[in-house]
């Protein structure tokens, strides 16, 4: 069976090793375009823990044509996930790359949307929960792999997810950052990487705030 096709090649995200600090190759130096990063499961799709059954694929509601509108206007789109059910066992590379295929398809009738790349972190968390690995949200990594494969100007970029996670590797790679959620919001106010700037409780209250904020400097990353 021919492998399927995706964005970025056929499973690159699992042979493409992160590193942090590497610097853009010389035809990349300059920057030229922003993007919106995307988490996968309970932002873009309806969270089903571990799942890799296309048949349970459901796209949160106004999510195909939220990312439809943001195309239109300019924005890339990549989604990036932490995917630590490989590492565990629970499914193969090869069962993820068939869910990852339905979920493009459906984005493509849908919305005619095609995404520039699909970044997956394949490890574990640490012992402690957090990251043991340079691309496991909240680290960075996958933000900053995807900057320098496709010359992604990180400052004028938005990291949208419905975890603080998410806002927290936006902010650590120099993203402006939106919490998608329809849950109260979850205390912050002592991690200054985790507050959003945004939080939205539906997919159209997100291309409301990215079409009408004025590009702009997102705060500095440490």
């Amino acid at each position: 069976m021919p492998s399927p096709t995706l964005a970025g090649g056929p499973l690159r995200w699992r042979r493409t090793p992160v590193h942090d600090e590497t610097p853009l190759p010389a035809h990349l130096s300059t920057v030229v375009r922003p993007a919106v990063f995307i988490a996968k499961d309970g932002t873009l799709i309806e969270n089903v823990p571990y799942n890799t059954d296309p048949a349970l694929l459901r796209f949160r509601p106004g999510a195909a044509e939220a990312l439809g509108a943001l195309a239109a206007n300019g924005w890339a789109l990549l989604v990036v996930t932490n995917q630590s059910g490989l590492a565990r066992g629970y499914f193969t590379r090869t069962q993820f790359a068939r869910l990852q295929e339905r979920l493009e398809k459906g984005l493509q009738q849908a919305a005619d949307v095609a995404l520039l790349d699909f970044l997956v972190c394949p490890h574990a968390p640490a012992p402690d929960g957090g990251p043991a690995c340079l691309c496991r949200k909240p680290a960075p990594g996958l933000l900053r792999r995807a900057a320098r494969r496709h010359a992604i100007d990180l400052a004028s970029s938005w990291m949208v997810g419905g975890l603080l996670d998410d806002v927290e590797a936006g902010h650590r790679a120099g993203c402006r950052t939106l919490l998608l959620s329809d849950r109260g919001q979850s205390p912050w106010r002592h991690t200054p990487l985790r507050p959003p700037e945004a939080v939205c409780h539906d997919w159209a209250g997100v291309v409301r705030h990215i079409l009408l904020t004025p590009p702009g400097m997102a705060p500095s990353a440490p």
